[in-house]
């Protein structure tokens, strides 16, 4: 009789991220060097810019997220293609009310940084490229199956190109695999999706006159237009549209789709002269139900995907990776415990509900078309303008809504607490 070879023993890891885009990818760099095991799963290979989360869209960085990637010694890499948003104006088309903020007039260098996503996932993947085992662990491309949770531990296979499962045991697996979340779906954890009937139409344009770091949100009777500052000069543009326009957009040639813009937004930004290749992505608010589960934790997009049109989904994603680092790298025993969860929920819940509440919010005031409805707008715009402890409380949005600031946000990195 042939003798049965042993059955490979698993690889132990306290925490197992799945996902490696911005918000993965920057938990596993926070937490190396903490003395907490990290095993990272991606699906795509390391370093490739075909992860979707490293695409040519842009990220307003607000000033809480830079410290957070200072914090984890990524900010170098990143600064050099990172233009400053100094001034930001908001208008409705069509209408008379704009509100204008001013870093200076805030007392702070800029409002954020507007940065190419390929840029923040290359910053990212050269410091994941220097980490070492067995500290963290990295399985790219692969993917993870037969995901068991007990109250006891996670266990998963992790099968990569050769078709093999690796077997894995880990205290705490983190969900950092995106809207759609494979693993919140077999965590038991459900989510609400609402479609804003909105598609945004994503290209970079080149004007005829400087940028001097000018934002610019204005909103159309089709969705929210915003145009950003770019490092190079350029400007990023993120116009939410109803899906038949952003279908007859998209459609355009370079020549008339800037004529197009030119017409919706106005000539405030200059003469638009040149446009990149549009990309699109459809419109919609995901909500968790909860962001912890029996040895899970949904961060980014798994726990909360939202609409653009204040800038702040990325930013509360990382806003979550720097408490979920902080309270890890603090946790002595078990870090997938409910007690440990809870504590991570807990320092969650206000953030998250306050921004997820804004950006619906600001989304469904403009988007209400009922009579006298916009000129309410306009004049609480005007107001608005008017006003500048509004104006100072609306500049803080980007460091969260309430409870204490996570070391990161705060530029300290969390070893060594």
């Amino acid at each position: 009789m042939a003798a049965v070879a042993p059955a490979t023993a698993p690889a132990e890891v306290d925490v197992a991220i799945v996902g490696g885009g911005m918000v993965g990818a920057s938990l596993a760099v926070a937490l190396w060097g903490t003395g907490v095991r990290v095993l990272l799963v991606e699906s795509m290979p390391f370093g490739t810019g075909a992860q979707p989360s490293f695409d040519e869209r842009t990220t307003a960085l607000g000033n809480a997220s830079r410290r957070i990637f200072e914090g984890i010694g990524v900010w170098p890499a990143i600064a050099p293609e990172a233009a400053a948003i100094r001034s930001i104006h908001v208008s409705e088309a069509g209408r008379f009310g704009f509100s204008r903020l001013t870093a200076s007039e805030q007392g702070v260098d800029a409002f954020g940084y507007v940065v190419a996503n390929r840029r923040i996932g290359a910053a990212l993947w050269q410091k994941l490229a220097s980490a070492s085992a067995p500290q963290l662990l990295l399985r790219m491309p692969a993917r993870v199956r037969d995901l068991e949770i007990s109250d006891a531990r996670v266990r998963f296979g992790v099968e990569g190109g050769s078709g093999a499962a690796e077997p894995i045991l880990a205290h705490l697996v983190v969900a950092a695999d995106g809207a759609h979340s494979q693993i919140r779906a077999a965590a038991g954890i459900a989510a609400d999706v609402e479609d804003y009937d909105q598609v945004a139409v994503v290209a970079n344009v080149a004007t005829d006159r400087a940028h001097e770091g000018r934002a610019f949100e204005r909103f159309t009777r089709e969705g929210p237009l915003a145009v950003l500052p770019l490092h190079d000069g350029t400007r990023a543009v993120i116009w939410a549209c109803r899906p038949a326009h952003a279908a007859r957009v998209l459609a355009l040639d370079d020549a008339a789709y800037l004529a197009r813009l030119q017409a919706q937004f106005g000539w405030r930004a200059g003469r638009f002269v040149a446009a990149s290749r549009r990309g699109s992505y459809p419109l919609r608010l995901t909500r968790a139900a909860t962001t912890v589960g029996a040895r899970t934790v949904l961060i980014g997009n798994a726990a909360q995907a939202l609409h653009p049109v204040a800038g702040q989904g990325f930013n509360l994603g990382l806003r979550d990776v720097a408490v979920l680092a902080e309270v890890l790298a603090n946790t002595a025993g078990d870090v997938g415990s409910a007690a440990v969860l809870r504590r991570v929920a807990e320092r969650r819940a206000r953030d998250r509900e306050g921004v997820v509440r804004f950006t619906d919010a600001l989304v469904k005031l403009f988007a209400d078309h009922r009579p006298g409805m916009s000129l309410l707008r306009n004049l609480g715009l005007l107001m608005f303008d008017l006003a500048p402890p509004a104006k100072s409380a609306l500049a803080r949005v980007s460091l969260g809504f309430g409870g204490p600031a996570p070391r990161l946000a705060r530029g300290l990195p969390v070893r060594h607490v």
